[in-house]
Parts: structure tokens; sequence; C-alpha cells
């Protein structure tokens, strides 16, 4: 555990020196939603929903999917000698979906002062959000480290990552349609606990499969 701290601490020092690249960021989602808002203005609860899933998935490549490209092959092989592999891979996912999570909080609320506020219910879709932007890092950040390690980075990304987060993103805009309806749709529960399932899958996997990946 003193190493995921020790390891977590390290990448959250390095986003607050490099600052260009959180605002970069930034710049990016609130540059993205008002040139949206001058497209489009307000527009209904189905377009609002689909849009800012959409939103969430490119911040979500621009923030998350750097985190093992930005790493040296001189630095992967000093954290090697110090540290585990699952121990590596558990600090950038835990990382990873923090500042995902922050950014999607960011997201809602520009959208909300922008493009309106269409959410009936509010705290369904902020668990939602957070769900969600959760969900989108830790897929990339698994994705992310295989192409580091293929050293094909954004066309393995893109290749791997279309028919994965397709579905993903399809499913977190049906259960996320239930914050904007007046009713509660049936099966809302198993959707959510598929999410979860889907979550728990990437975790397991990530820390199986990138011992094998960091030897080589």
């Amino acid at each position: 555990m003193s190493h995921i701290l020790t390891l977590f601490k390290k990448d959250f020092l390095l986003e607050i020196r490099q600052q260009h690249t959180f605002y970069g960021i930034l710049l990016y989602v609130a540059a993205t939603i008002f040139v949206l808002y001058l497209a489009m203005g307000q527009p209904e609860s189905a377009v609002w929903n689909g849009l800012f899933w959409m939103i969430q998935l490119f911040v979500c490549v621009n923030a998350v999917a750097k985190s093992f490209l930005q790493e040296s092959r001189g630095r992967m092989l000093y954290f090697y000698s110090i540290t585990g592999a699952r121990n590596f891979i558990i600090a950038k996912l835990v990382f990873n979906g923090l500042l995902m999570m922050a950014m999607s909080l960011v997201s809602w609320g520009l959208f909300t002062v922008l493009l309106g506020n269409t959410v009936r219910y509010g705290a369904m879709f902020f668990g939602l959000t957070v769900l969600g932007g959760v969900s989108l890092s830790l897929v990339f950040t698994f994705l992310s480290a295989i192409a580091a390690r293929a050293q094909q980075n954004a066309s393995l990304m893109a290749i791997l990552g279309f028919p994965i987060i397709i579905p993903q993103l399809m499913l977190l805009m049906k259960v996320a349609n239930a914050a904007f309806s007046d009713v509660i749709q049936a099966g809302m529960f198993q959707m959510v606990s598929l999410l979860v399932a889907m979550d728990i899958l990437v975790v397991a996997l990530a820390i199986i499969l990138f011992p094998f990946l960091w030897k080589d």
C-alpha cells in the first residue's frame, strides 16, 4: 500500500508541476462546450445527454491516455527496480480515475451553465457522472499501457479503443437517460451493475496482464 501511495503522490506532484497540461485540458473542455453552445444553444435532453458523454470520451483521451505515453524507457526501468508491476498499475488506475472524475464534474458544471440544466434527478446524474468518468479512465489507462509497450501508441489505441469504448458509451447514455425522464426505466439497477462489473473486469485484467507487459 505504501508503494501505491508513493506512486500516486508522484503522479499528483507531476500534474501540479506541469500545470500547462491540466489547464490545457480545461481550456479544451471549456472551448468545446462553448462552441456547442454557439452552434446549438440549449438542446433538448436527449441531445444534451449524447453530447455530454461524447465530450467525456474526448476529454478522457486527452487527459488519461497520456499516462503511460509520458513515461520514458529509463524511468520505467527505474520503477521496475523499486516497485512491483501491480502496485504501479493500481496507482495509475486510481490517479486517472480521480482525474477523470474531476474533469467529468467540471464538464457537467460547464454544460449546466452554457447548455442549460435539463437533468431532473441531479443526485442520480451526479453518481452516473462519477461512475462514467471512472469507467472511461479505467479502459483508457489499460489501453495506454498496452499501446506504450507495443510502441504503436496512436494507431493501436484507436484500434483497440473503438470496439471497447463504443458499447460502454452506449450503455452510459442509456443509463443516464433515466436522470432526464419523469419515470425511472425498468432494468436501471441491472445496467448500473453491468457497468460496475465491466469496471471490475478491466481492473482485474490490468492487474493480471500488466506484469507480463512490463517484463517485456
